[in-house]
């Protein structure tokens, strides 16, 4: 029986240097410590978030945050340096009458559904490692090798057992995980994780309490902590390992508690968070919700790729680099038609045609971000992984259950932690990106002074790249040519520069 496609998200103090101002949240309709005077009467809709967007200069930001509370907007927080200012505001008609305000560059609601504490839905559910399987790859360790490493068929296919032995990464390099959170007491994990660069961003503002970045519900939220096994499971002799097993890393929670969505006010406050706290390398791996693709013809979605873009710009000039998953929807983002029929994601969607070139995928088509799509241990392109000449950087393993391995489970997929001291599989971009974040701390622990635009060219440099496929690209096997890559062997839509080589990193 064919395995169904993985979900698009297979789960995909103040911060120091950006000044910031933080408003207590009150219910709308109430003046504000930070916004003189009442609010006006306004008709009640549900309560949303949004994000309103000014230049940044002092007396913009402050006349704006007064216009945004005569308008019953409440601010929850301003981030002054790049200009972005989150909002909860009940009137159906506040984005518009904020858009009018003198200064205002662009404005939107951040979500279709109210907020609320709580919510229901999935992301999908690992298979667990059974203990017949985990015998079975313990009585295959070779000398030196982790008890589960035996299942570990993407670590040989990028050579990451091999640069291992040569450099293991550095503990100066810090990688943050923007997830679902992470589990720091892991057995695999523990070792490497940085408590003092890990936050709580949901809703906008990071809370670096201890413990809030860890998942709200293990047995859901697991998505995260599969991410930072692949790229820092320690070489401990237990489990697993990971690619560049001695870096440290870090946990930027970002997933709404139920739904696991990830909403763009979220997204800015971790891009912030990273770039103040010495995070080298970001690891994306998700989209930002509720729009599949975020369309400039829409004034919200609009708001939405500039909050985002902003951040994530303040980011890359803080020295971090931004990695990000290409998707689980085998789209071709370099073609000119796509249908998105799953957006917005947290209400009732609807079927629209969308241009990937002009409407984007946050925040993998963003400029400056790594865009990696997902490969099988035949180096061939994942069933389910998107892909786009001119868009895909970099491949690495995702793991296809159609591509089997040599291996004592014979499991296709990526093999890695779960909450609970527990390890299992999953497959998609979301796990081919961690693989290329890690080979990024490689290099980054090789050249420390190496800048973000320096990184992304090392990675392709370092990358090996098979060409596109001679024959027909059929993983499910049933005759039928499901996608086709374009371009060269050197550059092309399924592999971009090429599947990344962590030997390469740490010895070119």
């Amino acid at each position: 029986m064919a395995p169904l496609p993985p979900p698009r998200r297979r789960l995909l103090a103040a911060a120091a240097g950006l000044a910031l101002t933080v408003t207590l949240a009150v219910l709308p309709g109430t003046a504000s410590a930070r916004t003189p005077g009442a609010a006006h009467a306004a008709p009640q809709g549900p309560l949303l978030s949004y994000v309103v967007n000014t230049d940044s200069r002092p007396g913009t930001l402050r006349s704006v945050e007064r216009a945004i509370g005569r308008a019953g907007g409440q601010v929850v927080i301003a981030y002054d340096r790049i200009g972005v200012i989150v909002v909860h505001a009940s009137d159906p008609g506040f984005a518009g009458t904020i858009r009018r305000v003198r200064g205002v560059q662009s404005a939107g609601a951040t979500r279709t559904a109210a907020i609320a504490p709580t919510a229901t839905g999935e992301i999908g559910a690992p298979e667990p490692l059974t203990a017949v399987q985990a015998a079975r790859a313990g009585a295959h360790a070779g000398p030196g090798q982790e008890p589960l490493e035996a299942d570990q068929w993407d670590l040989r296919a990028i050579r990451a057992d091999k640069a291992a032995a040569v450099n293991p990464g550095s503990r100066r390099v810090t990688v943050g995980i923007i997830d679902t959170g992470v589990d720091d007491t892991h057995q695999d994990l523990a070792a490497n994780f940085s408590a003092g660069q890990s936050a709580n961003c949901v809703g906008g503002v990071a809370d670096t309490s201890p413990g809030a970045w860890r998942p709200w519900d293990p047995a859901e939220d697991y998505h995260g902590t599969h991410v930072a096994g692949e790229i820092a499971a320690a070489r401990n002799g237990v489990g697993v390992a990971g690619v560049a097993p001695n870096v440290k890393i870090a946990a930027i929670k970002v997933s709404e508690p139920g739904t696991a969505l990830f909403y763009p006010e979220s997204v800015v406050c971790a891009f912030v968070f990273a770039a103040d706290h010495g995070i080298a390398v970001t690891n994306n791996s998700y989209y930002i919700d509720p729009w599949l693709y975020n369309c400039p013809n829409d004034p919200d979605q609009r708001a939405i790729v500039d909050a985002v873009k902003r951040a994530a710009d303040y980011s890359a000039r803080k020295g971090v680099l931004s990695v990000a998953a290409a998707g689980n929807s085998d789209d071709d983002l370099g073609s000119h038609a796509l249908t998105d029929t799953s957006s917005p994601d947290d209400s009732t969607p609807v079927t629209r045609t969308v241009d990937p070139h002009v409407c984007w995928d946050l925040p993998t088509q963003l400029p400056g971000v790594v865009t990696v799509s997902a490969t099988g241990v035949q180096n061939l392109k994942s069933y389910y992984s998107s892909y786009g000449l001119g868009v895909i950087d970099v491949a690495a393993p995702g793991g296809d259950a159609f591509q089997i391995p040599d291996t004592p489970s014979g499991n296709g997929r990526i093999l890695s932690t779960l909450p609970g001291n527990a390890y299992g599989y999953l497959q998609g971009t979301s796990m081919a990106t961690p693989h290329v974040v890690a080979v990024a701390a490689l290099i980054k622990s090789r050249h420390p002074a190496a800048s973000p635009r320096v990184l992304q060219a090392l990675l392709k440099a370092e990358a090996d790249n098979p060409g596109c496929p001679t024959g027909l690209y059929d993983p499910d096997g049933n005759g039928v040519q499901d996608a086709t890559c374009t371009g060269p062997k050197r550059l092309n839509s399924f592999y971009g520069a090429g599947i990344v080589d962590a030997l390469d990193a740490v010895t070119r």
